[in-house]
This record gives C-alpha cells, structure tokens and sequence, in this order.
C-alpha cells in the first residue's frame, strides 16, 4: 500500500525556532525538514512591535516537514500538546509528486 506523502509547514516566531527544531528533531521519527525565514503580513497588528507595525511584517521562522499523512497527524498532536498557547501556525498540503534528484 503506498503511503499518501504531505507536506506540514509551520510559521513560528524566532523565538521558537530552536525549541521547534529540537522538537521536530526529537519527534520527528527519521523525517527531515528545512527552515527558512519569512515575514508574515496580516490585518491583525495588536501582538507586533513597533518596527513591524511601521515596516508592515512580522519577522517569522517557516518549517516545512514532508512525510506521510499518519505521521503529520502524530505530530501535529504532540505539537498541540507541546506548544500549546505558542504563535504557531500551521498549514498541511498534499503533495502530489516528490522524489530526489539523483545524478
């Protein structure tokens, strides 16, 4: 039966990036994963400082995780439980072709 791959992406505050990926590194049973930083943009401006509210962005961290459905939603649930109440946020796509490109 062959497993149905996603890809979970997290956007987090600096603040947590080493937390996260001492977490995904711990949990994460063999999946790797990248990051990358990012800004987010939203109307919501009450929990930025006043260099972003002026600038426009908020200065985020994005993980992107790729494995299987099942394994996504363990991980989701523990980061639920883990990271509870965290400026997390998080979107889950399917990906319809991955591989490695070999030489």
């Amino acid at each position: 039966m062959k497993t149905e791959h996603h890809l979970l992406v997290l956007s987090a505050t600096p603040a947590l990036e080493e937390a996260l990926i001492d977490w995904l590194l711990e949990h994460g049973e063999g999946t790797g994963f990248t990051t990358q930083p990012v800004s987010g943009h939203s109307s919501r401006h009450g929990h930025l400082s006043l260099a972003e509210q002026v600038s426009g962005r908020e200065r985020r961290v994005q993980f992107q995780v790729h494995a299987g459905a099942e394994r996504i939603q363990i991980m989701l649930q523990g980061l639920r439980r883990d990271f509870t109440g965290s400026d997390i946020h998080y979107w889950v796509t399917p990906l319809v072709l991955s591989g490695n490109l070999e030489t």
